[in-house]
This record gives C-alpha cells, structure tokens and sequence, in this order.
C-alpha cells in the first residue's frame, strides 16, 4: 500500500496541531492529539481521559493515517501522483472517508480531471456551520501539493 509522503504529514500536522489533552475541535467532535477522534482502544475519546504522551500521539497519528491512506486508495480510480497521494490523504484525515466518498472532488479526479478536483479543495471550507481561516489556509496548501 502507498504511504502518505512528508510533505503530506507537515499539512497534517501544522495544521491540526497537537494537544496532549482532549479537546473538542471546530467541527464539535472531541479530539486529541493530532487531530485523533478514537482512542488507542478504538473508542470515542472522553473529554476526562488523562493526557496522552507524544509518542502515544504519533501511534495515533500513524493509525489514522493508515486507514485515510486505504480509503484514498479504494475510492480513487484514477493514476496519482505521490503528492496528489497525500494531499487527497490529508483531505480525507480531515474531512473523514464518507465526505470524500460523496465529493465532487472524488467523482471529477475518477473521471482524470485532475485541474477541475483541485479546484474543489477550495470548497471544503466550512466547520461548525461558518467558514475558518484555517481550512481555507489547510485546503489552499493541499491543493498547492496537489499540483506540485
């Protein structure tokens, strides 16, 4: 299977940040981490549970990536290139595997409009019903490693 590169990792990272503790994040789903919503166990994680080390971090991470890393390769069709690879990983960590199941983004990449799915990064915008910088920065750079 095809792993997400370190370009693709440095998105993820910088821009889900890391907390040691859970949080809930912009989109209300309770988190820690890098952006983790299970636990190491696979459960939902709980707003009480003591804080997790870096390390602990990184496993979490690691699994995470792994299973967008699978979805990205069961629903795209088309030929990709390492870093369209990892920016459609970092996406689908992001917006999870449904949403990128349902994209326009999806349907137009199946179909090698590679130019028409990058332009739809940029509309995957929105968290918690209102538009954030920092989506609009995050899918700005996965478009840019898109292209690249």
């Amino acid at each position: 299977m095809r792993h997400i590169n370190e370009r693709g990792i440095e998105i993820v990272k910088s821009f889900e940040g890391l907390a040691l503790r859970p949080y809930v994040c912009a989109g209300g789903v309770n988190s820690v981490g890098y952006g983790a919503t299970r636990s190491s166990t696979g459960g939902p994680i709980d707003l009480d549970m003591k804080a997790i080390t870096e390390a602990e971090a990184e496993a979490l991470l690691i699994r995470d990536l792994e299973s967008s890393e699978g979805w990205v390769s069961r629903l795209i069709k088309a030929a990709l290139t390492e870093n369209q690879y990892s920016a459609l990983t970092s996406f689908t960590f992001n917006v999870g595997a449904g949403a990128l199941q349902r994209s326009t983004l999806r349907m137009k990449l199946n179909r090698e409009e590679y130019q028409g799915a990058a332009d739809e990064f940029s509309k995957w915008r929105i968290a918690g019903g209102r538009i954030l910088a920092g989506l609009v920065r995050r899918r700005a750079a996965e478009r840019s490693l898109f292209l690249a």
